[in-house]
């Protein structure tokens, strides 16, 4: 294994983002890995999930520390999360998907790029909504709940097998929507976070057992990003996020569209 600067370089920025933001895990650095460094987008996917799974357990252990997690609501996501990217792997397994055509998957992630950002501009509408039915549908609004968080947890546990993106960008809009009152900025990305651990865990778990793992590439990306995420979870409770998340959206917008075109 040799030592890569730049990659070291980008896993310290990305990671500094996730831990700030809970945001911008797969969504930035999978494009990273396939349009700067010109790796094989299954193999980006692949090792992409494992660094984000050993990255987000120290940036969990900070939030858990501040009390900023909200352990009922990652149980939730996981019971819809961990078995649809089970058998996500089990169909790319039996189908052949384990190596995507790269074109394919190129779009794949470009188009989950392109929600994702559109996921981060409308947040604040969305948890308005939420609120406006949580406030004014109290009982209907808890019993549908535990229901739709769980399916909310198994459309990321699909986005995230496949193209290692949505776990934080998505799964916090989705949480804004169906806990608009017990979730501020902060409990919002520690929450985020640690039910990232175990989906990118079993995704990444899946893709190394099917051969879509650089093991050079991961331990450089890990040597970046463990320090970022937890410089970036130790200034998340004080840092003004509005502007940064306008600034991530319009990127992977950008990406996306780069993606789509090339």
């Amino acid at each position: 294994m040799h030592f890569q600067g730049l990659t070291v370089l980008a896993g310290l920025l990305v990671g500094f983002v996730v831990g700030l933001t809970g945001v911008g895990g797969g969504a930035l650095m999978t494009p990273i890995l396939v349009l700067l460094f010109g790796v094989a987008p299954h193999m980006a996917v692949g090792t992409d999930l494992l660094n984000a799974s050993i990255m987000k357990v120290f940036g969990t252990a900070v939030h858990a520390r501040s009390q900023s997690v909200d352990w009922q609501v990652v149980r939730r996501l996981a019971l819809g999360s961990l078995p649809a990217a089970g058998l996500t792997l089990v169909w790319m397994g039996l189908t052949g998907s384990a190596s995507i055509k790269d074109g394919f998957l190129i779009h794949a992630v470009a188009w989950v790029l392109l929600i994702t950002a559109a996921g981060i501009l409308l947040r604040s509408r969305l948890q308005r909504v939420g609120l406006g039915f949580r406030l004014n549908q109290a009982e209907r609004f808890k019993s549908l709940q535990l229901p739709l968080t769980v399916l909310a947890g198994a459309v990321l546990g699909v986005l995230v097998t496949l193209t290692s993106i949505g776990a934080g960008a998505l799964g916090t809009v989705m949480l804004v929507y169906l806990y608009p009152l017990r979730m501020n900025s902060s409990r919002l990305v520690g929450t985020d976070l640690a039910h990232a651990i175990p989906l990118a865990l079993v995704a990444g778990l899946g893709h190394l057992r099917i051969g879509n793992v650089d093991y050079g590439l991961l331990v450089n990306l890990c040597l970046g990003s463990v320090p970022g995420v937890l410089l970036g979870s130790m200034i998340s409770t004080r840092a003004s996020l509005a502007f940064l998340r306008i600034v991530i959206a319009g990127t992977l917008s950008l990406v996306a569209v780069k993606m789509l075109v090339s």
